[in-house]
């Protein structure tokens, strides 16, 4: 089936005049004289519209290429010729696994069978290669995927023309010579950073080049508009404009020299942010997998995209920040400016020097203003792309899609996340009651074959009486995405072990934690997973294990407030065995109405906290008392693999 793309529409509405910073007259001479350069190419036919089996890909050892790299292989049949800056070929295989596994991308056997690593340079006549080299690939190539790029805010035009422009036309001429090649260019949105730009949509004009002046946003406006011109000579080129380029959802692994992710870490940091309009940026996941969706369907070569999802208004990175207990106080851009530079040399943080020289830069002032003022970048082309191959929907780049990002950037000295010992975010009560036995004798076998924890010897009512009064909190939402988990303080009344209470000196409850693990039988899951350790009034050390299960029983309520647990000295097996349950009469109370924020939150923080929690907790939930049902269905459906011969003998 083929792609429909949207076309451009033949006619746009410019912008209207705005007070602008003008470029310099020999910036822009020199880039007329670099547009006329793109006159000099060849007239070719229109390439055959098959998905390409031999691709060039530069910058495969930046953030944005690396990704692209393992998706054109995971994705594609397609074997790869990587160019790499290196003085030989050992050296580029070197510096290309380095890369690859600093953002934590795989370097295996496989992968190097599927590529070709060339040393060369995008600044290069013929990229540095050989002559021969050179017409083998023009003969031989499907696609050209340019990626490579100086990003670099405070050098001017001439300085980044050579690697920015240049090295863009000479992959156009590669395209152009030998078999007709499409030319996937990523380009950028920063070419409509032009302040006071009221439109930044895929067919609208980009800014003019008269009010750019960083060599950065002059440099990605030269190179797009070249190649507009290579167009007229026939040659296929996609513009592809990623806007910030955030970090992986799921690994975490970033780019600290970002614009975009420098300016998050520093809000993280700082817990201040700057008022702006909105940050037009993605995820690296899903700008490498729409920009390699374009590559490897014919029907979407051509056109213009603007990979920027979903944008970040103001309100949504503070309530962001707020949910992952990040509260971040909003000033004006010269107020903030001006205490981040004092806090960024008060307290020098090496990861964070680009920005602050971007921050001392009159020049890249202006792209910070512009990346901050301008308007949301809107996509419907990109979108209506990813709706019809069936790929992931943008999405904004939220508090959960940048949780694993923050971990990373905390790590990396970036960003400050919640502690254990900070305040509470949120916190509510927990109360149960109910008995626990000795467990000697019951040996393996102590807990029934449904999970509960089996009572020796007659009914409930002879059973030690067991009673907990516990506060779980979280420090943020960023430790449900992240970690699972909540923190525990209050005291345990058990006479069996002590006459006085114990007191919870640290304990932990995982929200479902067999996530993500497959059960290969059985029909019991994991709710929760209670861990305290325990001191008595003498300073003896406890510990206790609790659990509350999932059954493919009727008694659902029951289940998500029956505790099964397990209590013994520290180091040693369990002495006691039993069950405590939450009261009904105090669950709803207790739990849902009795929820308590921080108390410096605004009522409407307070509000979305409260509701964000209960959205997620309902959902695990949710989900963990789902799963027995479906394995008991499949069962009954006979749907489960054949028994092998040890499961025939259980």
């Amino acid at each position: 089936a083929r792609v429909a793309v949207p076309a451009p529409p033949s006619t746009v509405a410019s912008s209207p005049a705005v007070p602008h910073t003008r470029a310099r007259r020999e910036d822009l001479d020199q880039i007329l004289a670099d547009l006329a350069l793109a006159d000099r190419l060849p007239f070719v036919d229109v390439p055959e519209p098959l998905p390409p089996r031999r691709i060039l890909l530069t910058g495969a050892t930046g953030f944005l290429g690396s990704h692209m790299l393992l998706d054109l292989l995971r994705h594609s049949d397609a074997h790869v010729h990587c160019l790499v800056r290196a003085p030989d070929e050992a050296a580029a295989v070197e510096r290309l696994a380095a890369q690859l596994r600093r953002y934590r991308l795989p370097w295996s056997a496989e992968v190097r069978r599927r590529i070709t690593v060339l040393p060369g340079d995008i600044r290069r006549p013929r990229l540095g290669l050989s002559e021969e080299l050179w017409h083998t690939l023009a003969h031989e190539l499907d696609a050209v995927v340019g990626v490579a790029a100086a990003v670099d805010f405070l050098r001017g035009y001439p300085s980044l023309r050579g690697s920015n422009v240049l090295g863009a036309l000479t992959l156009a001429e590669l395209a152009a010579t030998g078999r007709p090649k499409p030319l996937h260019h990523i380009s950028s949105i920063a070419v409509f950073n032009e302040v006071g730009i009221t439109s930044m949509g895929e067919d609208d004009p980009l800014a003019h080049v008269d009010r750019l002046v960083a060599g950065y946003d002059q440099s990605k406006w030269a190179a797009e508009v070249a190649l507009r011109r290579a167009r007229d000579h026939g040659l296929v080129v996609s513009a592809l404009r990623p806007g910030g380029i955030g970090g992986h959802t799921r690994t975490g692994a970033h780019n600290p020299q970002d614009l975009s992710s420098g300016l998050i870490s520093a809000f993280g940091r700082f817990r201040t942010v700057p008022a702006f309009r909105c940050l037009n940026a993605a995820p690296v996941d899903w700008v490498s997998r729409v920009a390699v969706a374009v590559v490897c369907e014919p029907d979407a070569w051509g056109f213009d995209y603007n990979l920027t999802g979903v944008p970040n208004t103001l309100d949504d990175v503070v309530r962001d920040m707020a949910l992952g207990g990040m509260h971040v106080r909003v000033r004006d851009w010269g107020e903030w400016r001006t205490d981040a530079l004092a806090r960024l040399e008060a307290d020098p943080v090496p990861e964070l020097g680009f920005l602050n020289r971007v921050l001392r830069s009159p020049t890249a002032l202006r792209l910070c203003e512009a990346t901050l003022q301008g308007p949301a970048a809107t996509g419907d082309r990109t979108a209506a792309l990813v709706a019809a191959l069936d790929l992931p929907p943008a999405a904004r780049y939220d508090a959960r899609a940048q949780a694993r990002t923050f971990e990373s950037l905390a790590a990396d000295g970036l960003a400050r996340l919640p502690q254990k010992d900070d305040p509470p975010y949120l916190w509510f009560t927990e109360t149960t009651r109910g008995g626990v036995r000795p467990a000697e004798g019951a040996g393996d076998d102590r807990h029934g074959p449904d999970g509960d924890a089996r009572r020796d010897g007659g009914d409930t009512g002879a059973a030690t009486p067991c009673s907990m009064a516990l506060t779980l909190s979280i420090a943020g939402m960023h430790q449900l995405v992240g970690e699972r988990r909540m923190d525990v303080t209050g005291e345990v009344r058990c006479p069996a072990v002590h006459p006085e209470p114990l007191t919870v000196e640290h304990g932990d409850v995982w929200v479902r934690p067999e996530e993500g693990i497959p059960h290969q039988h059985g029909l019991r899951h994991q709710l929760l997973r209670y861990r305290l350790r325990l001191i008595d009034a003498d300073g003896g050390a406890w510990w206790l294990e609790g659990h509350k299960y999932a059954r493919a029983r009727r008694d659902l309520w029951r289940q998500t407030r029956a505790l099964s647990v397990e209590i013994g000295r520290e180091g040693g097996p369990a002495a006691l065995v039993g069950e405590v349950v939450v009261p009904a009469d105090s669950y709803v109370r207790d739990q849902i109405d009795g929820i308590r924020v921080a108390p410096h939150l605004t009522e409407q923080e307070g509000r979305a906290a409260k509701l964000t929690w209960l959205a997620w907790f309902g959902r695990e939930m949710g989900r963990g008392l789902l799963g027995p049902f479906t394995r008991a269905a499949a069962e009954l459906l006979d749907l489960r693999r054949t028994p092998t011969p040890r499961e025939q003998h259980r």
